[in-house]
C-alpha cells in the first residue's frame, strides 16, 4: 500500500489506538522551553511523578527571555535548571550557549529523518523540514511526553503543495511560504500536515525548508514535512557520519523516509512562483497576504530581523547584501538577532554583524523575546513593526502594536526607506 511520509512514521511509531483514528506514538525527541516547560515540571511535581522517561531524548533551552528580565522569567528559568539537575538531562542549553530553540536543536544535530518530536511551542513544525513529523503540543500532552515518551495524535491526512517555476528576483523562502498560507487560509490546513514538494522546494537549502515548514502552523497545519535528501543529508553529516560509508549511503536510507508514488492526499496544490513578487502581511492574519507593491510606503516605525522563521545565518545574508554600505532611515529603529550563538559567531566571522551595526541596527543577544512581545522589542500602541517572524496577531509584538510580516529582504529595505519597500529596486552588494 502506498503511504504518505507521515503515515509512515506514524506506522513505525505506532504505540497504541485506544480508539478508532487516535494514535499514541513513541516519541524519539521531547523538546522544552522555559515558557512551556515549568508549568508542566511543577504539575508532574505536585502530582508525585517527578520522573523522565529518558533523559537523552529530552532536549532543554532557555530562549524566549534571555537573560531574564524579571523576577518571575527568573523562577520560570530556575525551575528548568533544577529539573534538568535533578534528571540528569545533559542537552541543556543555559545563557552563554542557548538559542532560538527550533534553530538551535537542528543546529545541534538532534533531529532525524523518520523522527517524531514534540514540544510545547507552537513552531515545533520547524523540524518536519528534516523529513520528521514534530509538532507543538498542549501542557498535558508535554506532560505525559516527559513521563512516559508518548503522545496521542489524530490520523494523519496530508496535503501536498507542489511550488514550481523560476525563483524571481527578490523573492525568498518566506515570500512562498506567505504565498502558500494565502491559498489555504489560516484555517485551510487544519489537522493536516502540509507537505512542501516540487522542483523549487527540491533546490532550497535546509534553512529555507525550516522557513517553509516553521509557518505550517500559520494555515493550521500540525505540522509541515518536507522529503529528505542530499540536501539533508550534508546539513546531517557531521552528527551521521559514523553510521554511513559515505554520503550516497545515507542519501540511499533516507529514501524509505519519503512519500510513496500513488499514495493518497487530502489535497494537492500546485504553485508557480515564476511571476509572483516579494510578500507581505497586512491585518491581523497570516492569510492576509498582500503582494509588496500593494503596500509600498507604509510607514513602520520598527524593523526586526531574527526569530526561528528568519534568523538563521542565511536570512542575515540575505539582509547584509541589502544593508551593506548603507544607513538605515532616522524615523526607525532596527534590531536584529541572531537565531544561535554560532550563527552570531559565523555572521561575525563574515562581516555580517558589522554590516549591521554600521547601517544602524542594535545586533542582540539570540532571543525569542521580540517575536512574542515579551522583551527585545515590544511595540508601544499604535507602532508599527516590518518583520521576520511568524504572527501578526493584534497586539503580538507589543499591545497595540501593528506587524507586517517579510522576508529579510523586504525588512532590510524597509529600514533603509521607513516604509514598506520593494527589495526589486535595490541592488544587492556582494558580502566577503
Amino acid at each position: 500500500m502506498a503511504l504518505t511520509l507521515a503515515e509512515k512514521i506514524f506506522k513505525s511509531h505506532l504505540r497504541d489506538e485506544p480508539f478508532p483514528g487516535t494514535k499514541v506514538l513513541d516519541i524519539d525527541v521531547v523538546m522544552c522551553h522555559e515558557i512551556t516547560t515549568p508549568i508542566a515540571i511543577n504539575d508532574l511535581v505536585a502530582r508525585g511523578k517527578d520522573r523522565v522517561f529518558d533523559p537523552d531524548k529530552i532536549k532543554v533551552v532557555i530562549d524566549h527571555v534571555t537573560p531574564a528580565k524579571d523576577t518571575k522569567t527568573a523562577q520560570q528559568g530556575k525551575i528548568l535548571r533544577d529539573w534538568v539537575r535533578r534528571h540528569g538531562i545533559k542537552n541543556f542549553f543555559d545563557i552563554g550557549r542557548n538559542g532560538v530553540c527550533h534553530a538551535l536543536f537542528p543546529e545541534q544535530g538532534f533531529i532525524r529523518p523518520g523522527n517524531t518530536v514534540i514540544m510545547g511551542d507552537s513552531h515545533t513544525c520547524t523540524h518536519g523540514a528534516f523529513g520528521a513529523f514534530a509538532a507543538g503540543i498542549g501542557t498535558t500532552d508535554l506532560e505525559v511526553g516527559i513521563l512516559k515518551g508518548v503522545c496521542a495524535f489524530r490520523e494523519p491526512r496530508t496535503i501536498r503543495i507542489n511550488v514550481s517555476g523560476v525563483v524571481p528576483e527578490g523573492v525568498y523562502a518566506k515570500d512562498i511560504i506567505l504565498r502558500i498560507i494565502k491559498e489555504l487560509t489560516v484555517k485551510g490546513a487544519t489537522d493536516s500536515i502540509i507537505e512542501f514538494q516540487g522542483p523549487v522546494v527540491k533546490k532550497m537549502s535546509m534553512e529555507s525548508r525550516m522557513t517553509l515548514c516553521n509557518m505550517a502552523i500559520e494555515a493550521g497545519g500540525t505540522s509541515g514535512i518536507c522529503m529528505p535528501d542530499r540536501t539533508t543529508v550534508d546539513y546531517l553529516w557531521p552528527f551521521i557520519r559514523s553510521r554511513y560509508a559515505d554520503k550516497k549511503a545515507a542519501t540511499a536510507d533516507f529514501q524509505k523516509w519519503r512519500s510513496d508514488p500513488g499514495c493518497n492526499y487530502a489535497r494537492v496544490i500546485d504553485i508557480d512562483i515564476t511571476d509572483m513578487e516579494p510578500q507581505v502581511t497586512v491585518g491581523y492574519k497570516p492569510d492576509e497576504v498582500r503582494n509588496v507593491s500593494d503596500v509600498a510606503g507604509t510607514a513602520v516605525d520598527q524593523v526586526y530581523i531574527g526569530s526561528c522563521t528568519n534568523g538563521r545565518l542565511e536570512d542575515l545574508k540575505i539582509a547584509a547584501q541589502y544593508l551593506k554600505g548603507r544607513t538605515i532611515s532616522p524615523d526607525v529603529r532596527g534590531i536584529v538577532s541572531p537565531a544561535t550563538p554560532k550563527i552570531f559567531r559565523d555572521a561575525d566571522r563574515m562581516g555580517i554583524i558589522r554590516i549591521f551595526m554600521d547601517a544602524g541596527f542594535c545586533v542582540t543577544n539570540p532571543t525569542c523575546g521580540a517575536c512574542l512581545g515579551m522583551s527585545n522589542g515590544v511595540l508601544a500602541p499604535g507602532e508599527v513593526c516590518a518583520s521576520t517572524t511568524n504572527r501578526n496577531f493584534n497586539g503580538r509584538m507589543g499591545k497595540g502594536g501593528m506587524v507586517h510580516l517579510m522576508s529579510p529582504a523586504v525588512a532590510a529595505v524597509t529600514a533603509l526607506e521607513g516604509k514598506i519597500t520593494d527589495p526589486r529596486h535595490y541592488r544587492r552588494e556582494k558580502l566577503r
